[in-house]
């Protein structure tokens, strides 16, 4: 995984693969959105309603831990092995938007993201043990709440722009 040096440059590398990733939607026609393409696994609105389900949770685990609530990962309804269900409920609960309403949305997650990290100091958000949600996620492995900002932005960023990249072609 992508180490950084400091919250500026993960900051900075959220907002520009976000950018990338976020434009790519702007040639999609609304009619088009939940359309089905040859050897991609999402529509363009489950693409999006993936990127703002997963993103929801990080906040909400951040705000929980912030008013003391316990908080359970990655949702009160679902366990880690449960992806599958999860993904099917980020669908259920976000694909029925339009395009711009799910682009607003993730524009504002990320905006929020950017805002939770600056309440954050570098201990906060590049050492471990500084969140117990963040401790709490993985039984096995040690995460900093940066992993778990990562592996929910600037990663899908980068594989799904891929993906619509793929789907715009066969689709369009």
């Amino acid at each position: 995984m992508r180490a950084y040096a400091d919250k500026a440059e993960l900051k900075n590398e959220i907002d520009r693969s976000f950018e990338k990733y976020i434009a790519e939607f702007d040639d999609i026609p609304e009619a088009l959105k939940d359309t089905r393409a040859a050897d991609v696994d999402r529509t363009p609105a489950e693409n999006l309603a993936y990127q703002v389900g997963w993103t929801t949770l990080v906040l909400k685990w951040e705000d929980d831990e912030r008013r003391g609530m316990d908080v359970k990962t990655p949702s009160e309804r679902f366990k880690w092995n449960q992806l599958g269900e999860l993904y099917q409920w980020f669908t259920d609960t976000y694909a029925h938007l339009s395009l711009a309403e799910l682009k607003a949305r993730l524009t504002e997650n990320v905006s929020r993201i950017d805002a939770m990290m600056d309440s954050m100091s570098e201990e906060e958000l590049f050492q471990p043990h500084r969140r117990k949600w963040a401790d709490d996620a993985t039984k096995t492995a040690v995460w900093a709440v940066y992993k778990f900002i990562h592996v929910n932005t600037v990663a899908p960023f980068g594989t799904f722009r891929t993906k619509i990249r793929k789907w715009k072609k066969s689709a369009m």
